[in-house]
């Protein structure tokens, strides 16, 4: 069973998710996000998806902390892209005896979610601004161009800044942020079409053909899995 509620952490959320009786795990889609992960005594680090993520191996419990895109690169001191789909190890990022240390403390806490809630809290970089506002405006729709040149940032530098923070791209960014968007509003029950319209695509084959390349099943699939 998953379950999530807002971190202390501005923008972040916290979560836990305990095996269930289903078959199968569901899928992890690309939300432009990073999370610090805790299961079976390990710290792991997922980066930013662009593509769905299906969990390997028998089911487990997890706990984690999804942080606000682009703010998890400043606490793990690795630019996005260097994870860019991968799961990896944190000791594979920090010193090994720093990452034991670690993993004791959230082995003894009762609440593992809520120790790596406080880790994240001691660590955390300041948010920068710019890229906050980034993110705002892409998630309400508003056009990659557009908020570059309210921000004050070019082409090249956009695109590089964003590839150390996000893991891709502006207009990757964009569209992930453009398919949730779209995916809240069909699992509130608006019909496909009129989804389309509200979140930006060109029609409802072109919300079909997002869907289809960012999670690898059409959007009837999508929403039966979930």
């Amino acid at each position: 069973m998953y379950e999530e509620r807002p971190s202390r952490l501005s923008g972040a959320v916290v979560w836990t998710n305990t095996p269930s009786t289903e078959p199968a795990a569901h899928p992890v889609l690309p939300d432009g996000c990073m999370d610090l992960l805790w299961s079976q005594g390990k710290l792991l680090v997922a980066g930013p998806d662009t593509r769905a993520y299906i969990p390997e191996g028998p089911p487990a419990s997890w706990a984690g902390i999804r942080f606000f895109p682009g703010t998890a690169p400043g606490l793990l001191g690795v630019p996005a892209h260097e994870l860019r789909n991968r799961r990896v190890q944190l000791a594979d990022l920090w010193p090994v005896q720093e990452v034991r240390r670690l993993s004791d403390r959230i082995a003894a806490a009762p609440h593992p979610a809520s120790a790596l809630e406080s880790l994240a809290l001691e660590r955390a970089a300041p948010p920068e601004r710019a890229l906050r506002t980034l993110v705002s405006a892409l998630a309400a729709g508003r056009s990659v161009a557009t908020t570059a040149d309210e921000l004050g940032f070019g082409a090249r530098q956009l695109h590089r800044r964003s590839l150390a923070a996000f893991g891709y791209g502006p207009k990757t960014l964009a569209r992930i942020l453009r398919l949730q968007r779209a995916l809240a509003f069909v699992r509130a029950g608006l019909p496909y079409a009129e989804t389309a319209v509200q979140c930006g695509y060109a029609d409802q084959a072109h919300l079909s053909r997002d869907v289809k390349e960012f999670t690898n099943v059409t959007l009837g699939e999508l929403l039966r899995r979930q």
